[in-house]
């Protein structure tokens, strides 16, 4: 993926993103677990209603949020996290001319000496790590990439002992800057009108191997299904359809264990052309969706599901 951001190959869809729904959608999505490890999990909202829906990449802020989450997650053994966003306003207009998000934590800081190397690709900031949570080190580095992409610019304030607070600002467009706007998947109309009562019974396979995400999606789909059945690997998403070949619906996450998502599908359309996968990525990166099709995928939806878009897209291949 940084390859790729890096070779100027990622593009920035902007469309309307309502804010809120983003931040309520990752405090639920990492609640969990936050109270498994004991540490307080709050988050913050400055707008309300439709002063929270920008013109932005929500794909792209949903991974830098997702990211400093995780970061947080990952060196917070005690205390607490918080996250949410602030408005910047233009003091002559009193219009709002930037939003700053913000990740808080109290976790182990970071040596101020290594504060600037930690969005370097690879480079970490070589605290002393009793717990030995080393990584690959790309999360804060594609982070400061969609950052920039989007317009923005990102920075950390750290005390060692104490904990962290990631910055990172974003243009507060209420209007579209250009007309670069992601191509919906499916028609607006659709999505304003997402449950067609014929369209209900369904036996649906969540092949999806985060817990708290299988059962958001697990809760979203119920109204419309009979059965549903879960597989946490791509292995166990094929065993699965082999063994059930009256599955109406397959949700093939692309990055799971031992074989993905796009492997997965492809292994499943050998024995079974006529159930409908409908691949989900955390990403949303250009192409994504074209891979998915090559793979053999009927379409494709961005995380965090849209539970409106969803059902419109379940509606496009299931209505009568």
């Amino acid at each position: 993926m940084i390859s790729k951001i890096e070779s100027g190959l990622t593009e920035v869809h902007l469309k309307e993103s309502d804010i809120n729904e983003q931040v309520d959608y990752i405090h639920t999505f990492f609640k969990p677990e936050m109270d498994k490890k004991g540490i307080q999990f709050s988050c913050k909202k400055s707008l309300c209603g439709k002063e929270a829906v920008i013109y932005t990449d929500r794909e792209k802020v949903y991974a830098i949020l997702s990211n400093l989450v995780k970061n947080a997650i990952k060196y917070t053994d005690e205390g607490s996290i918080e996250f949410g966003y602030n408005c910047s306003r233009d003091k002559a207009c009193h219009v709002s001319t930037a939003i700053e998000f913000y990740v808080k934590d109290t976790g182990i800081g970071i040596p101020e000496d290594r504060q600037d190397a930690i969005f370097e690709r690879f480079i970490q900031a070589n605290i002393i790590d009793k717990m030995a949570r080393q990584g690959a080190g790309l999360g804060l580095s594609i982070s400061k990439a969609f950052v920039e992409l989007l317009g923005g610019k990102i920075r950390v304030s750290s005390e060692e002992g104490k904990g962290s607070i990631f910055y990172f600002t974003l243009p507060y467009n209420a209007e579209p800057e250009d007309k670069k706007v992601a191509e919906n998947v499916v028609p607006a109309e659709d999505a304003e009108n997402p449950v067609n009562p014929e369209v209900s019974g369904l036996k649906i396979l969540i092949a999806e191997d985060d817990e708290t995400s299988q059962k958001l999606i697990s809760i979203t789909v119920n109204k419309l299904s009979k059965e549903v059945i879960k597989a946490r690997t791509g292995n166990e998403a094929v065993e699965i359809c082999r063994k059930n070949p009256d599955i109406d619906l397959v949700l093939m996450d692309i990055q799971m264990p031992d074989m993905n998502g796009y492997e997965a599908t492809s292994q499943i359309r050998q024995f079974n052309k006529e159930v409908v996968i409908i691949a989900q990525t955390a990403f949303g990166l250009f192409g994504d969706r074209e891979k998915a099709i090559e793979a053999g995928c009927n379409d494709y939806i961005a995380k965090p599901i849209n539970q409106s878009k969803l059902f419109a897209l379940i509606k496009k291949y299931f209505k009568n």
